[in-house]
């Protein structure tokens, strides 16, 4: 993101940017928010899905986000270790590892959001509801990924000097 300047008071330039926490404090808000989107959507629109109320979808919406980032930071990081390995034994422990987490973190969000909204927070349907889970995990990644596409997308072009 470029920095944008603006005269202010005492006639100093004022710069527009974003440093490091701030960039991470929109991020992360921001995928808050896809989050509660995608989460109210399939209650309103899907039987399987049922939140009590508004407070209590945010509420699900901040620990779905967390455990997704600390999900994907373990899975990150299992990884790399396997990645600075040489061989096809590593190569086979990154799949199934990686596949290990990635499923068993969904059924540990699930679990989470079971013991701490209890039937708040209900997802029914095939398989006592881990179908349905799944489904709205995906629509939330799917959902992030297209924010963060679009975002990058609106980045700003350098300028060609050729034309000017």
């Amino acid at each position: 993101m470029t920095e944008q300047s603006e005269s202010i008071d005492n006639n100093l330039p004022r710069h527009y940017g974003f440093n490091t926490p701030q960039r991470l404090f929109v991020g992360y808000t921001l995928a808050v928010l896809v989050d509660l989107t995608v989460l109210n959507l399939f209650e309103e629109y899907w039987s399987y899905v049922t939140i009590q109320s508004f407070t209590v979808s945010l509420a699900a919406a901040i620990l779905l986000q967390v455990l997704l980032k600390l999900s994907i930071a373990a899975e990150h990081r299992l990884a790399n270790y396997f990645k600075s390995k040489q061989g096809l034994a590593p190569k086979v422990y990154r799949g199934l590892s990686t596949y290990i987490i990635l499923v068993g973190s969904k059924i540990i969000m699930l679990e989470a959001i079971n013991i701490l909204f209890g039937d708040k927070v209900d997802f029914s349907g095939p398989l006592n509801g881990v179908v349905a889970f799944f489904v709205v995990i995906f629509a939330i990644l799917i959902a992030e990924i297209s924010i963060s596409k679009i975002y990058f997308a609106l980045e700003d072009k350098p300028k060609d000097t050729a034309c000017e």
